[in-house]
């Protein structure tokens, strides 16, 4: 006799009321900028907080049908679906249209569709298909290859529109990987890696090979776990810059200080094999591996940032960064976020009192800067509290559901 499920004893009751409660919290904010008491077509569809609302109980309805359905289909429709929205990002790329400097929307009408949100959901389907499947370990390495391509392929093509935005979306699955357990030493490469490129546009090349190469002896001292070869090494590289420098001393050489190290990390990797095939030392290989990838990664910054990345999006990067300020062009944006937030002090002005937001000195107070409007109109009370929502529906997800 086939066993009955109740499905609403298997609900997580403190999650679906979190998540409620956000999605009214955000409509309520939306409703808040775009209202006007001098417009009486209340529930006309060219209101944003009207397509909001039709959209929200659409997501219910479906949400529905979701539970509603056979968990089997999912499994059944997984790759399916991956492969179609693979192919919705490249229509897109060759019939969207531009919307803010990015290729990423279809446009059917009064309709407009991102092919990314239905991207995200088949490229998750897809990645919980193949990791159920027989004998599939996420620690393996052939496994993490077919992981990180899954991964890789949706990513690419939204990087192509360009949407950096959503391409990081696919980076921070990452994370949720590691908790089933991908091996840490990805999730680390992957932190690394972004660290890196955040130095190399703040610092210059010589002081990156500084830090690269001072990471690179403390790694080397710390795998060998000898003294003697921490100061040997040090030693080594000590005289090396002694010739170069008393060489230039004397004129017989000519070397500015960043051709000094690079000749000195050249002759320091190269003793340092010499010596592994005479003497057994550890790791020697594998850091001059991982030190040469690392260099290469950061001449290859310079290219994406300047020759891949957009100009909008370059200096939004610069502008976090504190290298460039445009208070009344590119950093405006930025700049009157912050003055709403601000202007909401501790409680904030009231529901429906913000002036910045209300009267358009945010841009995109709908939808980028919709959180602009949390900070003026319920101040740092309700922004604490609704990132203090948003923590605990995460918590909730990753470690009890």
């Amino acid at each position: 006799m086939k066993r009955q499920v109740n499905i609403l004893t298997t609900i997580d009751w403190l999650s679906v009321f979190l998540y409620i409660a956000l999605v009214t919290f955000g409509w309520i904010n939306i409703f808040a900028v775009n209202y006007s008491p001098e417009d009486i077509t209340f529930f006309s569809l060219k209101h944003r907080y009207t397509m909001q609302f039709a959209w929200i109980l659409v997501s219910f309805v479906m949400i529905l049908i979701i539970f509603a359905l056979d968990a089997r289909l999912y499994s059944f429709m997984a790759y399916p679906a991956y492969g179609f929205g693979l192919l919705m990002l490249l229509a897109v790329l060759v019939f969207g249209s531009t919307i803010n400097d990015s290729k990423s929307w279809i446009v059917i009408g009064p309709i407009s569709l991102q092919p990314v949100e239905f991207a995200k959901t088949a490229t998750i389907l897809a990645l919980a298909k193949f990791l159920s499947g027989f004998n599939v370990k996420i620690s393996r390495r052939k496994d993490i290859i077919i992981t990180i391509a899954i991964l890789a392929l949706p990513a690419l093509l939204i990087m192509a529109q360009p949407d950096f935005g959503s391409t990081i979306v696919f980076g921070i699955v990452l994370l949720v990987l590691y908790r089933e357990g991908l091996p840490g030493w990805i999730l680390v490469l992957v932190i690394s890696l972004a660290t890196l490129f955040l130095l190399t546009l703040m610092l210059s090349q010589y002081t990156i090979l500084i830090i690269l190469g001072s990471l690179a002896v403390i790694a080397f001292s710390l795998i060998n776990r000898r003294m003697i070869i921490f100061v040997t090494t040090l030693l080594l590289i000590g005289a090396i810059v002694l010739i170069f420098i008393i060489l230039n001393h004397y004129g017989l050489l000519s070397l500015n200080k960043y051709q000094i190290l690079v000749l000195t990390m050249i002759l320091v990797a190269v003793i340092s094999v010499i010596l592994t095939m005479t003497i057994h030392i550890k790791g020697v290989y594998a850091l001059l591996f991982s030190l040469m990838v690392a260099i290469v990664f950061t001449y290859s910054v310079d290219f994406v940032f300047h020759h891949i990345m957009k100009a909008h999006q370059r200096n939004r990067v610069n502008v976090m960064l504190g290298l460039e300020s445009d208070p009344y062009g590119y950093e405006y944006n930025v700049r009157q976020s912050k003055i709403a937030i601000g202007s909401g002090g501790f409680s904030g002005k009231g529901f429906m009192q913000g002036t910045q937001t209300k009267f358009k000195f945010v841009p995109e107070q709908s939808t980028d800067f919709i959180f602009c409007t949390v900070g003026e109109e319920w101040g740092f009370v309700g922004s604490f509290g609704l990132i203090l929502a948003y923590a605990g529906l995460l918590i909730r997800l990753i470690f009890f559901v």
